[in-house]
């Protein structure tokens, strides 16, 4: 998935230090957050000290605590223990609040802040990207890699800091204590920390494989909502379980991996700290000297209290490399560079007026060019129908225009100004599109209509844009006419009544510039009479390049060229070709007027 640009793996170090820079704007709420951990970490030495004193207690239950401090010099340790225990108590729940109430408010913020970024930055990928990533798998980087990161920036965080201080603070405090003592606990350091450093890399390497695996799921399932009439009419359902089925088992046997990985390594980890304990217990009471039954019980209990922020930390090993590699997939997206747009020039209007001169084009990463020397213009007002087989280059010349591609060899002006020249947001606002393959939102019919740049467009204009795309004679049957909920892609709808909404929209946009791509494909004979009678007067004023296979479409048109292999064979109006009894006239032997031929 990563750009070619990237480098193959990043370090786990940098990809989460980048993770943790989108801390930098709760960087207060992150210091409220370790105050608190560092609160809750001082309490742990503190728990031990009080068991020294309650051992000393036992044989001397009236000695005095704190004798040189005024107001506490009668303070026996049998009134002294039970208050501070309380004491601590108190201390580590506030401690424990604010750093876990804060660093929450840290994590997701900064995990909504991902997430946006990655669903912003969607929308500013250049089109080939979403040519070579399923739907899945983007959708699974937004829910499921930033969950994964949720973890890395929450609970691995709040391990780190929490158990990490707890560890310094019980490392120190035995210091004191017993330095020699201490120092034999160091020498099993190392040993720790390269079984750390072997699982991490295992975790990260488990943890890739699970998100392709997941996004396999989230694909095959959201196909096949997307696509259940297809996989019900020709009877898919079995090959879906299957395909389903194969993903989900993959997904579960890469989880089961990471699991039985943690499962084996952590009481490895376990056994060798015990292990050292059981050493320094040894050590303890053979080396215990002139301390006292409370020095001794007091720096065992320390002691003892050591493996288990160890472990934590240990285990936060699998969560923080789980989100690093969520964080590396999230950033390769992120690091994808947006669409190209060097254009400068803004107009606020443009006559319409279209050149397009040696124009050829070969999409990127493939050989075969889909564009030949291209060359044609058209007035303001005009109107041009492109015809031929199907895979001759028509809708990849439509594309061009809004620069859904980038041509290098040619050009393509509008008003006689190179559209690389034009800013892009720009460019695209001076021309309407209608496919052959409609989009409408799961919101009301009249939020579909006046959608995006034409949102709250005044309500007689939607209606008149309905109205000349023959809509409102359905609309007006509809439970809540315009503010009826059409359903996801406009499910509700028929085919042809989705493409009249498409129309609609394209009228409202009244941009200089129509392109119609087999637009009236999905309308029945009397619809497709009313859209063309609409067609005919909003085309006026405007220059409009139609790709089309019907013969009712086409013959009005100004110009007609046809293509072939992604050249123009031949060019002229409808009588002028049919006179030549060349290439468009044996397509129209052939049935022009018919879909079914797949010509245009």
């Amino acid at each position: 998935m990563a750009d070619s640009s990237l480098p193959a793996s990043p370090s786990s170090l940098k990809i989460y230090f980048r993770l943790l820079s989108y801390v930098k704007p709760y960087i207060g709420l992150f210091g409220l957050s370790i105050v608190g951990f560092l609160i809750f970490a001082s309490t742990q030495p503190m728990l031990g000290y009080i068991l020294k004193y309650f051992v000393d207690g036992l044989s001397n239950p009236n000695a005095v605590l704190f004798p040189t401090v005024p107001y506490l010099r009668d303070l026996q340790l049998l009134q002294a223990v039970p208050l501070l225990i309380i004491v601590i108590a108190a201390w580590q729940g506030l401690g424990s609040y604010l750093g876990n109430y804060f660093l929450a408010k840290v994590s997701l913020g900064l995990v909504h802040d991902l997430r946006v970024q990655l669903f912003n930055n969607l929308l500013t990928l250049p089109n080939r990207y979403f040519d070579k990533h399923n739907s899945g798998h983007l959708i699974s980087r937004i829910t499921f890699n930033v969950t994964m990161v949720t973890g890395a920036a929450t609970d691995a965080i709040k391990v780190v800091i929490r158990e990490g201080m707890t560890v310094v603070f019980l490392f120190a405090s035995l210091l004191f204590m017993n330095w020699r003592l201490t120092l034999v606990m160091v020498a099993i350091l190392p040993l720790i920390a390269l079984m750390v450093r072997t699982a991490s890399k295992k975790f990260r390497k488990q943890s890739k494989k699970i998100q392709a695996a997941m996004g396999d799921v989230t694909h095959v399932a959201s196909e096949t909502i997307q696509s259940y009439r297809v996989v019900r009419s020709f009877g898919g359902e079995v090959y879906e379980q299957k395909r389903f089925l194969d993903a989900s088992l993959g997904n579960t046997d890469k989880q089961l991996r990471m699991t039985r990985t943690g499962a084996i390594y952590t009481p490895l980890l376990q056994l060798v700290i015990y292990t050292a304990m059981a050493v320094l217990m040894f050590l303890v009471l053979f080396l215990r000297g002139d301390a006292s039954a409370g020095d001794m019980v007091a720096y065992i209990t320390l002691a003892g209290l050591l493996p288990k922020p160890i472990r934590q930390l240990s285990e936060v090993s699998s969560t923080i490399q789980k989100g690093v590699a969520g964080a590396e997939s999230i950033f390769e997206q992120l690091d994808v560079k947006p669409e190209v747009d060097t254009g400068t020039i803004e107009r606020d209007v443009v006559s319409g007026r279209l050149d397009v001169r040696h124009l050829s084009f070969t999409y990127p990463d493939t050989e075969r060019q889909v564009l030949n020397d291209i060359s044609f213009s058209v007035e303001p007002g005009q109107m041009v129908a492109l015809v031929g087989r199907s895979g001759s280059g028509k809708s990849t010349l439509a594309n061009l225009i809004p620069r859904f591609y980038h041509h290098d060899d040619g050009e393509i002006l509008l008003d006689g100004v190179e559209i690389e020249q034009y800013k892009l947001l720009n460019l695209r606002r001076h021309i309407a599109q209608v496919t052959q393959h409609v989009t409408l939102f799961s919101d009301t019919v009249a939020n579909n209509i006046a959608y995006g740049d034409l949102a709250g467009a005044p309500r007689a204009d939607v209606e008149k844009a309905a109205q000349d795309a023959y809509a409102m004679d359905f609309i007006k049957q509809l439970p809540q006419g315009l503010d009826t909920q059409v359903g996801e892609n406009g499910v509700l709808l028929s085919g042809g009544q989705r493409q009249r909404l498409a129309i609609a929209r394209a009228l409202l946009k009244n941009a200089p510039l129509l392109i119609l791509d087999e637009a009236t494909s999905a309308l029945d004979t009397e619809s497709e009479r009313h859209i063309q009678a609409a067609l005919d007067q909003v085309m006026q004023g405007r220059t409009t390049l139609v790709i089309a296979h019907r013969l009712s479409t086409i013959e009005k048109a100004d110009l007609i060229l046809v293509m072939d292999q992604g050249c123009i064979v031949e060019r002229g109006t409808h009588s002028e070709l049919l006179a030549q009894n060349g290439y468009y006239a044996r397509l129209n032997a052939m049935g022009l007027d018919a879909p079914e031929q797949d010509i245009a």
